[in-house]
């Protein structure tokens, strides 16, 4: 099977020797809205897309780390089952939070990319080698992304950051193949 997917040259260029990938919860894994139950619960609503891709790149040896200002159950559970090992929850301060999974993964940030929506990401976008935004993030933010994604957040922008990353590395076409 020939992939259908393509990105211009010069995006692949920019992405290639990624080998971990930052990610924001509100806004990129989920559509930024949150539910709150009559008892305080929140409700997070994620997209299937998202989750394989997420699956995908660690599978190609990338490593997906989330870093979020808020934290829950259902996004604890979520990424769990994802099998997420690297997770920073109720992160006000995002930078350090990727310094301490850069120096834990023994990388430098010249091997990571970042996908985020709001002002709280800019230190890890900029900071990154290659930045990535869903075109409902702020305009801030959408000005630094080497990239903006055509899927909105919470509905396959972070699977179109996933497939880009795969595509960059070399892995996309041979993952694919699997799925025939």
């Amino acid at each position: 099977m020939q992939p259908a997917l393509n990105f211009p040259p010069e995006l692949l260029l920019a992405a290639q020797g990624v080998r971990v990938a930052f990610f924001d919860v509100d806004g990129v894994l989920t559509d930024g809205g949150v539910f709150m139950s009559d008892a305080g619960e929140t409700l997070k609503r994620f997209h299937i897309l998202d989750g394989l891709g997420l699956k995908l790149l660690q599978k190609a040896g990338i490593v997906p780390a989330v870093i979020t200002g808020r934290d829950s159950a259902p996004l604890r559970e979520r990424l769990r089952a994802l099998g997420i090992v690297h997770a920073h929850y109720g992160t006000e301060d995002k930078r350090p939070a990727a310094e301490a999974t850069l120096s834990a993964l023994g990388l430098q940030w010249r091997e990571a990319a970042a996908m985020g929506d709001d002002w709280p990401d800019l230190p890890v976008l900029t900071r990154s080698a290659f930045a990535v935004a869903p075109p409902n993030a702020h305009v801030e933010v959408r000005a630094v992304a080497h990239h903006v994604t055509q899927a909105a957040g919470g509905n396959g922008a972070a699977r179109e950051f996933c497939d880009l990353l795969l595509v960059a590395s070399g892995r996309y076409a041979g993952l694919l193949e699997g799925y025939e």
